[in-house]
Parts: C-alpha cells; sequence; structure tokens
C-alpha cells in the first residue's frame, strides 16, 4: 500500500512539473528555462525549510500558534544569527516564497516590482551568508536567475506575469515537508527536471545528466561490503546527481564527512549546490568547487576518499605534454607519460586514483577507445595494471545515455586488491528498450543487481564474466576491451525442417519457371 501511495505521489509531482514545462514553454526553451523552475523551486525550499526549523523550535518551547511567516520583519531580525550558524542562511518573512507570491497576487503595484523584489531578495539571502562558514556555498547561487532576461518577456510587465506564473505553478506543486513526505518531493523534482530536459537537450542536456540507473551502479559498485564511508567525491560533477546516490544507497548521516566535487561549468556548478540543498544536504556537509579539475584541483589537502564515482567529459582537449609542469605532477607523473592532448579521458583515471584511500573504490564511466588505442594511453593502462589497481572493466548496453548511443564502460578501481588479476563483465544484453534510450532496470532480481552479483563473486561465468591473471593481459599489449576476454555466446537460430523444405520446393518450382522461359526465349531466337 506504502509503495503505491509513494508511486502515485511521484507521478503526480511529474506531472505537475511537466504541465510548468508545457505552460511555460515558448519564450524561454529546453535547457534555459529549467535554470527558472530549478531556482524557484530552490528559493520556495529553503524558505519553507527556514520557516518549518524556527517554527519547530517555538512550538516545542509551548508557542504552538507561532508562525515564522506572519511575523514582522523587525521581530524576525533577532533570529538571523543563529540561522546563519546553523542553517548557514537567513530570509526575513517579507522575503518568503510564500508572502511574495501572495503579495504579488493580491497588489497589482506589488506585482509591478515582482522582478526587482525577487532580484534583491536573492542578494539578499546571497548577502545573509556573507562573513560566515557558509559564504562559498550561497555564493553567486542566483547568478542564473535573470529576472530581467528578454527571454521572460519583450516588457517588464510581460517578465513579471511569466515570474509570476513561475511562482504560482512551483507554488501549487504538492511537496509537503519534505521530512513528512513518503518521497524526496524536492529532490526527486529536481532529478524529473534534469532528466526531462536532458533528453530533449541532446548533448547540451546529456553532458551534465548521468541517468539515474548508471548512478545507482556506479554508487553500489563503489560500496559492496560496506555500509559508510568516510566521504565521497566525484572530479566532474555536474549537477550532482551520482554523489547524492550516496545519500539515498547509504543514508546521508554514514557519508561521515560529506560529499565533495568539481566541476568547471559555472551554471552547472550553481545547480549542483541547489541539488545538496534541496536534498537536505547541509552546508557543512558538502564542499563543491568551481575550477579546472585536471588543471587546478581544489582538494589537495583531503583526507583521500573512500568512495569516488565520475562520469567525467568524453576525450576533451587539455594541454597535455605542452604543459611541463604537468609531467611532474604527482597524479600523472607515476605513470610517466600523460593522456594525449586530444583525449583527457585517462587524465580523470589518475586523478581519481590519486585522491583514491587505500581501502577505497573509484568508479568511472569510460568511452571504449581508451581500452585498446596504442601510444600513451597504452602507457597509462601498462602503469594500472603492472601497479594492480584496475579491479574491474564492466561492458554497458548501448544507448544509455543521452546524447550518445555508444555503449560505455566502467572501470572500477581499487588500491588494496587481494588477487593479481582483474574480472571482466560483458552486461551489453543487462537492460530494456524505453522509447529511444536503453535502460538499467533497477530492483530485486534487476540488471543492477545482477551486475553487483557478478562483481561480487568475482568469478568466471561463461559468456559473461572472466577473471583475467594480470600477466595474460600484458601479453596482449594491455588491451582492457571486454570483447578481447569475454567470449560472445553464439547464437544458434532453430531450423524448422517442414518450412525450410516448403521453401526449398518453392524455390525449386520459380527455378524451373523461370528455365522454361529462358528455353522459350532462346528457342524463339534461334527461329
Amino acid at each position: 500500500m506504502a509503495n503505491n501511495f509513494k508511486k502515485q505521489e511521484r507521478e503526480e509531482l511529474h506531472k505537475a512539473i511537466w504541465n510548468i514545462a508545457n505552460d511555460l514553454r515558448g519564450s524561454v526553451d529546453g535547457w534555459d528555462f529549467k535554470q527558472y523552475v530549478l531556482g524557484i523551486m530552490f528559493y520556495r525550499y529553503i524558505s519553507e525549510n527556514i520557516t518549518n526549523y524556527i517554527n519547530e523550535g517555538e512550538h516545542e518551547a509551548g508557542k504552538n500558534n507561532f508562525d515564522y511567516s506572519k511575523l514582522s520583519d523587525s521581530e524576525a531580525e533577532q533570529a538571523r544569527e543563529d540561522m546563519v550558524k546553523t542553517k548557514g542562511f537567513f530570509i526575513l518573512p517579507s522575503q518568503l516564497f510564500c508572502n511574495v507570491r501572495t503579495n504579488a497576487n493580491k497588489y497589482p503595484k506589488y506585482k509591478e516590482n515582482l522582478n526587482e523584489t525577487l532580484e534583491k531578495i536573492f542578494k539578499s539571502i546571497e548577502n545573509s551568508a556573507k562573513g560566515s562558514d557558509s559564504e562559498d556555498d550561497f555564493k553567486g547561487l542566483f547568478d542564473d536567475i535573470d529576472v530581467n532576461s528578454n527571454k521572460l518577456g519583450a516588457t517588464v510587465a510581460k517578465r513579471n506575469e511569466k515570474l509570476l506564473k513561475i511562482l504560482d505553478n512551483i507554488g501549487d506543486m504538492k511537496l509537503g515537508n519534505y521530512k513528512d513526505n513518503t518521497i524526496d518531493a524536492f529532490g526527486d523534482a529536481y532529478e524529473f527536471l534534469m532528466g526531462m530536459y536532458a533528453s530533449n537537450a541532446g548533448k547540451s542536456g546529456g553532458e551534465y545528466y548521468t541517468p539515474q540507473e548508471v548512478s545507482e551502479l556506479l554508487t553500489k559498485l563503489t560500496v559492496v561490503g560496506k555500509t559508510e564511508v568516510n566521504k565521497v567525491y566525484d572530479p566532474a560533477c555536474g549537477s550532482g546527481s551520482l554523489l547524492l546516490n550516496f545519500a539515498k544507497v547509504l543514508g546521508k548521516d554514514k557519508v561521515r564527512q560529506g560529499f565533495f566535487g568539481q566541476e568547471i561549468n559555472l551554471t552547472t556548478y550553481n545547480l549542483c549546490r541547489i541539488n545538496m540543498f534541496l536534498h537536505d544536504i547541509d552546508y557543512d556537509k558538502f564542499n563543491i568547487a568551481c575550477d579546472d579539475t585536471l588543471l587546478s584541483p581544489q582538494h589537495w589537502d583531503e583526507e583521500p576518499f573512500e568512495a569516488i564515482v565520475s562520469n567525467p567529459p568524453y576525450s576533451i582537449k587539455w594541454p597535455g605534454d605542452e604543459d611541463i609542469k604537468l609531467i611532474n605532477d604527482p597524479r600523472f607523473a607515476p605513470a610517466g607519460v600523460l593522456a594525449p592532448k586530444s583525449k583527457a579521458d585517462l587524465a580523470f583515471v589518475m586523478h581519481s586514483l590519486s585522491w583514491l584511500a587505500t581501502n577505497g573504490t573509484a568508479a568511472i564511466v569510460c568511452f571504449p577507445g581508451i581500452f585498446y588505442r596504442g601510444g600513451a594511453e597504452q602507457k597509462i593502462r601498462q602503469y594500472l595494471i603492472d601497479n594492480n589497481f584496475i579491479d574491474c572493466i564492466i561492458q554497458l548496453p548501448d544507448n544509455l545515455f543521452f546524447g550518445t548511443s555508444i555503449a560505455t564502460c566502467i572501470m572500477v578501481l581499487k588500491k588494496s586488491k587481494k588477487d593479481n588479476a582483474t574480472l571482466f563483465i560483458d552486461a551489453s544484453k543487462y537492460c530494456v528498450k524505453v522509447t529511444n534510450n536503453n535502460k538499467l532496470r533497477t530492483g530485486q532480481n534487476g540488471d543492477i543487481e545482477k551486475i553487483l552479483k557478478l562483481f561480487s563473486e568475482r568469478r568466471d561465468v561463461e559468456n559473461i564474466a572472466k577473471v583475467v591473471s594480470n600477466e595474460e593481459i600484458a601479453s596482449n599489449n594491455y588491451n582492457l576491451s571486454v570483447s578481447t576476454y569475454v567470449e560472445k555466446q553464439e547464437t544458434k537460430e532453430k531450423i524448422d525442417i517442414k518450412e525450410l523444405n516448403a521453401k526449398i520446393k518453392e524455390i525449386v518450382s520459380h527455378e524451373d519457371a523461370l528455365r522454361t522461359e529462358i528455353d522459350k526465349i532462346i528457342k524463339d531466337l534461334e527461329d
């Protein structure tokens, strides 16, 4: 019963989001539009978050009728210092989502200046964290919500009309109190929006989005046999969905020191921080940096990470051996060679290995070429195999990711292995087709659980899995393609003898008829 209710809740939420997107589609399209929806959703979330927190404290003190949203700003000011320390931010009652929405609908003059009001509120929320430990987590968080953009409308009045429509639509969404909700409503809404826009936006959206099922598999691979980890890390974290799967799989309190990541794209970096808040991860439990991970890593001083997951960008360019500093970088130097300038894939692998704890596991999405190409990439593979860092290579089905139909693989890294061998798994058939994409099935006996079982058991399974000595891999020029070691099952087609005989008779009969016709033509020509 509870599962049915949960499913119903989620379907209603998704339907509401889809209706918002359809209703407001037009001047602001697709991937751009998500900034407004997610930004305003975040604004609603933190408004309700701080209101609920203050109300609960006052109710526990016996003030049962207390409602923070009804206080005057001057009365509320006394809570500012404590809220910034506890929550990392502060919002005055007049700035709360519910009050802004009500006033904009009630008072025409208020609506006329809605864009300016929202801009001031967003700045005020950001400024409330200045000088505190949470400053970096709130700085620039609302930068992508341009309330004065022409995309919202050609005139100020039209922009405010659109902004109010967004406020109303998001205000009508049944998100409830996140503590009481049977689903992680805000977080689920975020993920649904990201998936919806990624699927419609092709590569422009897909580069930021890893399908939830792939995220779940990566997360579970890194925590096999564990109930908690010290902290988790993603060197190309995008919107943060990979990191946040640890909160779902283990529980956020079981990630003891928090969630860490780095993202080069400013917009996506902002979305990642918003995503952390929407999943109820407090500001002191995440550390997301905005910079180039390969050239300017931001977590040098951190204790190594027990769990690393990543879907790094595919074959991007980087300076490589043109930058003399990189060959001496302790992340890349051990291999004695740098990833090619046109293909930085293995640079991300080496970076992740460097950041990995001795007892840790890293699971990284990789594209096929890095497993068999020669040159520098072969030498890096040699380093990884000769030092026994590669635990497993998993071939995934094709067409799993938005924006590409190429079949990807997962490389699993460990620094403390029990054997001097590598496991190869062919999971290319473990999927179901959904619309234009393939999808990993979740739940008991689903594709994810089947892959995890093969990974955990670490034994040969005909046509599916093989444990290969690193010595044999070396003899194959360090080729890591799964197809090199796991033979494909021969598909023997069943032959219906009666049907085959009937077809042969038909062919022979047709052939006889043709021969008769040809003989007749020849005879006519001779005459």
